[in-house]
Formats: C-alpha cells, structure tokens, sequence
C-alpha cells in the first residue's frame, strides 16, 4: 500500500550541518541526580543553609564556610534499578544491579582569629557522581504509524532541499558522508523499505509496513563532578563561598527497533550505537546568614551559571529487511537487504561535534536548629530547561536543535526538605523528601532535521520525579560513618517514534531506582 507522507514544517528548517543531537539529549544531560554523602542523602539534600557537609560545595559553596576542622571523606553506594513499561496489554520489567564511588573530597579550615571580622578562610575539593544513565527500556506490540513514515518523509524535505536519494545512487555519491542526508532516510532507501514514484513534490513514499514492533535500549555511563572550592567564615554570622566545576560527560545508548507487517510477514529490525562524551565547565556562588545574630535561623543563597559543554557525538547504525516481492509469472519471492553506515564509512563511527550551555540555576534555603539536638532544612531551586542552547565548534547557534528545545522544555521547580535528629552526641537519624516538577511538556515530540544522523528515533516524556529518603549516622571524636538510602521514583509516556501531530499509542513507563549509600570520613 503506498502512503504519501505529510510533511513536518518545523523539519524543513535549513541546517548549517549535519544533524547530530536532539532537544532530549541536552535535557539528559543538564538534569542532574540526588547524591553526594549519606549525611547529605538521607537529609533529602536540604543543607544548602545548614552547611558543614562536603556535598554542600555542588548547591550553596557557603556551606563550606561553616566547617571549623579539616575534614576527608569517601562514598560508596549500591543501586538497584528498576524500568516498568505497559503497552498493549503487556507489562515489561527490567531490572540491574550496581555498585558505584560515588564521592570523595576534602576540606582545609584555617582559622584567622577570634577577634578578626574574617574567622576562617576554607579550602574545599569534591568529586561527585553527578548522573548516573543506567536504564534498559522494553516495548512490543501493534502500532497504528510505522517508523517508515519518518523514513519517507525524511527522504522528500531532503529532496525539497536538493538532496536526492535516487540519483545519489546513480551517481555513486556516498549518502552517509553527506551533510544534506539524513541517516534514516538513507537506511531506509537502500533496504527497500522506502520506494519513488513520479510525484515531482514528494516522489518518496513508504512500503507500507502495518507493523507490529519491538524496541529495547540500554543507556550506561554518567557524569563526574568535580568541584574546587573556597569559602569565608565572617564573624559567625555570615559565610560566602565560590565554586568552579568541571564536568566529565560519558553516555552511551544501544537501541534496537524492529516492525513485522503481520499481513505479509515484511519486517525489518534497526541497530545504532551512540555516544556522547565531553568535558563543561560551570561557576556557584553562594551566601548564608543569620538574620538575627541571636537566632538559629540561617538563610542561603546561591546562584550557577549554566554548564559550558564542549561534547562530541558519535553513531553507527545498521538495518537489515526482509520484504516480500511478486515476479511476473505472479511467484512470491522474499529478497533481504541490508545497509551498514560503519562499513559505508570505511570501519569508522561518525563524529560530529558540538557545544551546549545548559539552564542558568537559582536556589535559596532556610535552616533551623533547635538546641544541638534537631536540625531543619528547607530549598527551593529553578532552573528553565527551555532556555538551553545548542552552538556548532566554531560558536555559531544551531537554530533548528535551539528552537526544538524551547518548544519541548519548561522549568522546574524542585523543593527539597530534610531533618536530622540526634538522638545523643554520637548517634543521629536522618529524614528527607524533594521533589522536581516535569521538564518536558506535555505535548512534547522528538523531532530530527533532515539531514540528522540520528537513527534512534524513541523518546520519553518524564514527568515529575520523587525521592524519598532516610539515614543514620555516627560521629566519634575524629571518625564518623553515616548510611542512607534513597528511593526514587519517576513515570514518563515514552514512545519509539513520533510522525507530524501523531504518534502511537502511549508507552507508559515507571522508572525506580533503590540506592544505599555509606560514607566513611575523619575530622581532625
């Protein structure tokens, strides 16, 4: 059956490059997850007023002002994690075990004097398992689109922008080394799964696959942290702290798609491996004081500029089909296809590069202590991930990926709250609770331009995340322990593609993860 295709508007933009990220990507990576030591875990991470732990250097860098000894620590944790997904009357469970370093750092206090306005000037270091990407993601059933409407439609703003698949061919010019073609187009050409007529507009159009699919990937790697700090302690009452962070950026995807037309028996299955790897750069200044000189009231302040990444990007995708032909003496015959952009490139992955500011970040806290028994922390911390943006190597802005990001985007809001009990001077329990509204509108699609060289096509619109926390903690004269654990939960609509307004049924996804956390230090 042949279907003419409707063309996206928005993907008819012109591109200075080649396509190589999406909006989703740069969320990935400007999101960030709770972690750091057991102390500041199991307070929900709620101590940006507070101060006095090491964790506190990645959200109020004043919170190192308030430490009045040196102090080395160490983190490690276990996660266990876990992806539900229900569609079509299916549920699908994954579920993975790790164990991770997920801290490590140091403060230097020196003390200036009693009688000085200046107290103490500290020094701080910090590493930080700032994201962890470890998820597998399972879908199968019956689809009303096809991922062949994409192919197509990919295929013909090409040809509307002088990129022709059919007369590449003839000419012997190599599709995948060409920065007006995009790669599921070109895949889909050369394994038969899109085909041309005489329509002069849109001559591309698709087999015609009805699919029944199937879809899994897995995500691995993280971000690392490190933060080099300094901070001042004035009079007791007012501490300041100034942080530079640099970022270490290591993701990789393995996605698999495939569509079966239960008709005819048609199917193809798509392969890609991608990566994306870089360094950033950011800055944190932050603020706590008392108000009242008397009260155990604090209030925080920090401001963080945005991420300055420099990132590359690299792919490779292979897709193989199995289609159904009939011959003139009206015979059946089945032909297989098979296109390989890493043997099309003469046994390379492709490599493209490019930068990404992430959001401007504001926070402010309050902490409170009562007597030295009971200490309360409460933040409130935005960001707007609509206002990220995408440049090319050279500085120029990448519109289509910038414009993409404010149209999927918005801000969030996260709320954090913790309190920490002693229950006498050795032994304390801990509890914590925040929450981060949705990055993504509702309305949210992947959209590729048309001379991406992404292939993976899935997305997933997570909602608000939850994380639920609690912990225990020793303090000896120079050695302290502390334990956390931490329960996260977020749901999200995911879908294995979307094609104009319209998109196949929901994916429903729940995504958990179960994490302890022990960190070992002295004060001295």
């Amino acid at each position: 059956m042949k279907k003419k295709i409707v063309m996206i508007a928005l993907a008819t933009l012109a591109t200075a490059s080649v396509g190589a990220q999406s909006a989703y990507d740069a969320t990935h990576l400007a999101n960030r997850d709770l972690n750091g030591t057991a102390r500041f875990v199991g307070m929900g991470g709620a101590m940006g007023a507070l101060g006095g732990d090491i964790s506190t250097i990645g959200t109020n860098p004043a919170g190192i002002g308030v430490y009045r000894s040196n102090d080395a620590m160490l983190t490690l944790g276990f996660s266990s994690i876990g992806t539900e997904s229900k569609y079509d009357g299916k549920t699908f469970n994954s579920d993975k075990n790790r164990w991770s370093f997920d801290n490590a750092g140091f403060v230097v206090s020196t003390k200036i004097g009693n009688q000085t306005a200046l107290r103490y000037v500290n020094f701080g270091f910090n590493y930080q398992k700032a994201k962890s990407f470890y998820r597998t993601t399972m879908m199968e059933g019956q689809l009303a689109y096809s991922q062949t409407d994409l192919m197509a439609n990919q295929a013909n703003i090409m040809f509307q922008n002088g990129y022709d698949l059919w007369q590449m061919g003839q000419d012997n010019i190599n599709p995948y080394d060409n920065n007006g073609v995009g790669w599921l187009a070109a895949l889909g050409f050369d394994t038969g799964l899109i085909e041309t007529d005489d329509d002069p507009k849109n001559p591309y159009y698709n087999y015609g696959i009805e699919p029944s699919s199937n879809f899994r990937s897995q995500e691995r790697g993280g971000i690392d942290q490190y933060d080099f700090n300094i901070a001042f302690n004035i009079r007791d009452r007012v501490y300041l702290g100034f942080t530079v962070g640099a970022h270490d950026v290591n993701y990789r995807k393995s996605y698999f798609y495939s569509e079966k037309d239960k008709g005819n028996g048609d199917n193809y299955n798509l392969n890609s491996e991608n990566r994306i790897e870089g360094i950033g750069w950011n800055a944190k200044l932050g603020i706590i004081f008392r108000p009242i000189e008397e009260s155990p009231l604090r209030i925080g302040l920090a401001i963080h500029t945005p991420i300055f990444y420099s990132l590359s990007y690299s792919t490779s995708a292979i897709m193989q089909s199995n289609l159904w032909f009939t011959n003139d003496a009206n015979e059946e015959f089945q032909e297989h296809f098979e296109a390989d952009t890493y043997y099309e490139l003469y046994d390379k992955d492709m490599k493209r590069e490019f930068d990404l500011r992430t959001p401007w970040k504001y926070n402010v806290s309050l902490g409170y202590t009562v007597g030295t028994g009971l200490a309360l922390g409460a933040e409130y911390e935005y960001e707007d991930f609509s206002s990220m943006k995408f440049r090319y190597p050279e500085g120029d802005e990448m519109g289509f990926e910038t414009q993409q990001v404010k149209q999927t985007s918005k801000g969030v809001h996260t709320f954090r709250v913790g309190a920490e009990y002693k229950v006498d001077p050795q032994f304390a329990l801990r509890l914590g609770y925040n929450h981060s509204s949705a990055a993504y509108n509702e309305d949210a699609v992947k959209v590729l331009s048309y001379n991406s060289i992404n292939t993976d096509t899935d997305f997933a619109n997570a909602k608000s995340l939850s994380n639920y926390t609690l912990g225990i903690g020793y303090r000896g004269s120079q050695f302290y322990a502390d334990l956390a654990y931490k329960y996260s939960t977020q749901k999200a609509d995911f879908y294995p593609f979307a094609f104009s307004d319209d998109r196949p049924a929901v994916t429903k996804i729940t995504n958990t993860r179960s994490q302890v956390l022990l960190t070992l230090g002295l004060r001295f």
